[in-house]
């Protein structure tokens, strides 16, 4: 049973934020604002939904990521220890950007997790090396840190595994444990949950690399507009809030490419067989989906092969995308309905089947009413020449 206002305090911040406690993630690694409080037997909790995190270490502070649409992630930190005094409030944590606003999400605020070799103590052992962990990262290099519930597979990754060193040379053997809860590595009654699920791990994964993919095209297109703007008043041209310079062009056709890459899970890592994670993190996942008349869904999960059925990412829905600027969203969209509708054997994203664009195109004509206005007003521009 749990105890202490911390904890009671960490289940309202969840309820009150909507993020599930089925979302829980642990991580064991020292490498957070918190490091001092955590070990495997005192591992730090993450719970998400698609645009708030929340970290947490028992007797420790509670830490929460907010995606703004504009900004991007905002970092904020409580002590629940404060409840029953005067300051009860979240508060800025500026130190949250010395990581992550720096080189590990390219010089925007970002969200990230870290795949890397730790000690019996949960300290890093830096120098055999750190993964960013994204689409792209293969299985077998994923959860180094970490505890993984729910997988059942043979192909071996890193997580529930501790490291050591001889001199120079790591000592590293992967963990045959296949759990499916957490009772094995430490007191799980001092959480609300006793899972760190695999499914959740991936989601998780995927979403902050998709959000930060969104981040940094949205500042880096804002600011050059901005650039243009500064130019045209020197030079006299005319103005215009189309991209008009070459160089502010390149940067609008590369943040284009980046974030269609990332919607469309291009050079995503295959999935072994065993992925199963929990039926309850399943649940809530995709129990409030915007769903095509066909019953389809861009959450919809086949953990066979890959993560999800249908492979655009459901974060085309948030808040952040809905704010990106129009000069952006517009290419991205013509840029997704070529994606969708090239039967190229040779094209970049020829790896989506036939039918799987088909469903994923009617998806976002039933569910996403911007990209069917555009898409509707593209067709008639084009049918009027």
């Amino acid at each position: 049973m749990l105890a202490g206002a911390d904890h009671e305090v960490l289940r309202i911040i969840l309820r009150e934020l909507q993020v599930p406690i089925e979302s829980q993630v642990v991580v064991f690694s020292k490498t957070s604002l918190q490091r001092g409080r955590i070990s495997p037997t005192h591992p730090r909790a993450l719970y998400f939904s698609d645009s708030v995190y929340v970290g947490w270490v028992p007797g420790g502070l509670i830490e929460l990521t907010a995606v703004d649409p504009q900004l991007g992630p905002v970092f904020y930190s409580f002590d629940p220890q404060t409840i029953r005094g005067a300051a009860r409030a979240f508060v800025r944590d500026s130190d949250c950007l010395r990581c992550h606003g720096g080189t590990f999400v390219r010089g925007v605020p970002g969200v990230f997790a870290r795949s890397l070799i730790t000690s019996e103590s949960g300290e890093p052992l830096l120098r055999h090396g750190t993964e960013i962990v994204d689409d792209e990262t293969p299985f077998p290099k994923r959860w180094g840190g970490w505890y993984v519930t729910g997988y059942t597979g043979q192909e071996p990754h890193r997580g529930n595994a501790f490291g050591s060193e001889e001199g120079d040379r790591l000592i590293f053997n992967l963990s045959e444990k296949r759990p499916h809860e957490l009772s094995d590595f430490f007191d799980v009654s001092r959480y609300p949950a006793k899972t760190s699920d695999v499914v959740a791990l991936l989601v998780f994964e995927h979403q902050m690399a998709v959000q930060n993919s969104l981040t940094r095209a949205a500042h880096s297109c804002r600011k050059m507009l901005e650039y243009q703007r500064s130019l045209q008043k020197t030079f006299n041209d005319p103005p215009t809030d189309e991209p008009a310079y070459d160089s502010v062009k390149s940067v609008f056709a590369s943040a284009v490419e980046d974030v269609v890459d990332h919607l469309l899970f291009r050079g995503a890592a295959p999935l072994p067989e065993g992925v199963a994670g929990s039926a309850a993190f399943r649940a809530v996942f995709t129990k409030a989906a915007p769903r095509s008349r066909a019953g389809h869904a861009l959450k919809d999960l086949q953990l066979r092969d890959r993560i999800f059925t249908n492979r655009c990412s459901y974060l085309i829905h948030s808040e952040t995308f809905a704010a990106l600027p129009l000069q952006l969203k517009s290419r991205i969209f013509d840029r997704l309905h070529a994606a969708l509708h090239d039967e190229s054997p040779k094209g970049r994203y020829a790896y989506l089947e036939k039918d799987e664009k088909q469903r994923i195109y009617r998806i976002l004509v039933e569910t996403l009413p911007e990209a069917k206005a555009h898409w509707a007003r593209t067709a008639a521009r084009q049918a009027a020449r």
